[in-house]
């Protein structure tokens, strides 16, 4: 892997160790907006799939894969939709050993909680997401969700997040409530729905965005899915890695006068 920016100031194409790179996915310091800090991690083709046959394994490799599990080992929580997790069979976090201490440090669990969005509630809480978590999953829904999907929640034990006056949540609403609850590193993996509808509502703080050199056609999604937005909003590109053709960048969302 190698740093392609900011411009490195000695050569470091190397492989690179977990430490590396959790250096350079480090979450910012204090007086985070908002009190917490919302990361999105999407893959993407060269073509613009999100995903092929539903799944991102099959545009993803054994690097991004691995950005993909510091990026977990660093978040209090990993904020994902309920289609991506029926789509990718989601399982819970599992312990990352080489991070126990640094979580331990940094005051967090031993691994992020996942959190579900989801409207319709329409989950199967016998998976292992819900049944073998050794944080427990959380749901995020809005205070109008089918009164059958909060009772089958509760019959679960899962905790149910309310963030959202009518059916849907708010995504404006998301982070607040989950740093409330002592969760400011925050992470969502989608799907694009998600994403699209958090980056509509301006929620997020940062884009970390693989593009695989591969392309599809096809007619998946973007990484953002969504209503088009008046005018196109700015990303500021903070880093930029390489590593056979792929290339790992980081964007910070250009905030608003008015933010």
């Amino acid at each position: 892997m190698r740093r392609l920016f900011p411009p490195p100031s000695g050569g470091d194409d190397h492989e690179w160790d977990l430490s590396e790179l959790a250096a350079a996915y480090a979450y910012p310091g204090d007086h985070l907006p908002g009190g917490g800090w919302l990361r999105a991690n999407m893959v993407s083709t060269a073509d613009g799939a999100a995903y092929h046959g539903g799944r991102t394994q099959p545009i993803s490799n054994a690097v991004d894969m691995r950005i993909f599990g510091v990026l977990r080992a660093l978040a209090d929580v990993v904020i994902v939709g309920a289609e991506t997790v029926r789509e990718e069979r989601y399982r819970p976090a599992r312990r990352r050993e080489e991070f126990v201490a640094r979580r331990t440090a940094a005051g967090q669990t031993p691994v992020p909680a996942i959190a579900v969005v989801s409207a319709s509630l329409h989950l199967d809480y016998s998976l292992p997401l819900f049944t073998e978590a050794e944080v427990p999953t959380v749901i995020i829904t809005g205070a109008k969700a089918p009164r059958t999907g909060l009772a089958a929640a509760e019959a679960a034990g899962v905790e149910v997040i309310t963030a959202g006056d009518e059916a849907r949540v708010d995504p404006l609403r998301v982070k607040p409530e989950l740093v409330r609850r002592g969760h400011t590193r925050l992470l969502t993996e989608g799907g694009p729905r998600l994403l699209g509808q958090l980056a509509a509502a301006g929620a997020f703080d940062e884009l970390c965005l693989t593009i695989s050199p591969r392309f599809t056609s096809g007619t998946a999604p973007r990484v953002m899915s969504g209503p088009e937005i008046p005018e196109p909003r700015e990303l500021e590109l903070t880093d930029l890695l390489e590593d056979s053709g792929f290339l790992f960048s980081r964007y910070r969302r250009v905030r608003q006068t008015a933010e």
